[in-house]
Parts: structure tokens; C-alpha cells; sequence
């Protein structure tokens, strides 16, 4: 897997490492990411993806020819 390089706040990181439980930096960055990806996903199986809606109701208004 290809890896990045990303530049944080100090107190943000402290943060993330406080509320993930997590001791290592890099790890607790990680878990957050992928909890937030998670959720995503889980969201958009529940409710559908909104730009898949979005789109189907303007193609609907959009006069034909």
C-alpha cells in the first residue's frame, strides 16, 4: 500500500490520540480516517447515495429537447 505524508497540529493529533485511545500518532490519524469512511458507507447504504437523488430529481425538472 502506498503511503503519504501529512502534516498536523500538534494539538490536534494529542486529541485524536486522547479520544481514539490510541498511544501511537500515525495509528490514531488512521483509526479516525477510517471510522469516518465507515460511517460514510454505512450511511449511504441506509439512505442511498444523496447525489444519485440529487441527480434523479434534476433530470426530472430539466425540460426534454
Amino acid at each position: 500500500m502506498t503511503t503519504i505524508t501529512v502534516r498536523l497540529d500538534a494539538d490536534l493529533v494529542i486529541d485524536l490520540m486522547l479520544l481514539s485511545g490510541v498511544r501511537d500518532a500515525q495509528d490514531a490519524v488512521e483509526v479516525v480516517v477510517r471510522d469516518y469512511l465507515a460511517r460514510a458507507h454505512r450511511t449511504d447504504a441506509v439512505t442511498g447515495a444523496a447525489a444519485e437523488e440529487r441527480r434523479r430529481v434534476e433530470d426530472q425538472r430539466t425540460p426534454d429537447g
